[in-house]
């Protein structure tokens, strides 16, 4: 069996926009891995603020990742409500705010 190569950017027939995977599974798993992602990188961020004002450490590391990724699914779900799709510039403008090699 030979293994076939994948190409997984599409150019969407309408907007003429890359398009990541020719599937809705594959922009599933590109923005879970991605949320997942900026809890991370939220939450670290904020470890050594939390204790300067008394907050415990896990606490504040819930509390900024979680608000991390609740901005992205904000953004995703503004702009899947413009047209029903997610184009891959509109996928990376949401995580730009946490990742700013995104745009």
């Amino acid at each position: 069996m030979t293994k076939r190569k994948v190409d997984l950017v599409d150019i969407d027939a309408e907007t003429g926009e890359e398009v990541i995977g020719s599937s809705a599974v594959t922009n599933l798993w590109n923005i879970l891995f991605r949320i997942v992602a900026v809890f991370a990188a939220s939450g670290l961020s904020i470890i050594g603020a939390g204790s300067l004002v008394g907050i415990d450490t896990m606490t504040a590391v819930i509390m900024a990742g979680t608000l991390g990724v609740a901005n992205v699914i904000e953004k995703l779900a503004r702009a899947f409500l413009d047209d029903g799709k997610l184009s891959a510039s509109e996928i990376n403008y949401a995580f730009s705010a946490v990742d700013k090699k995104a745009e």
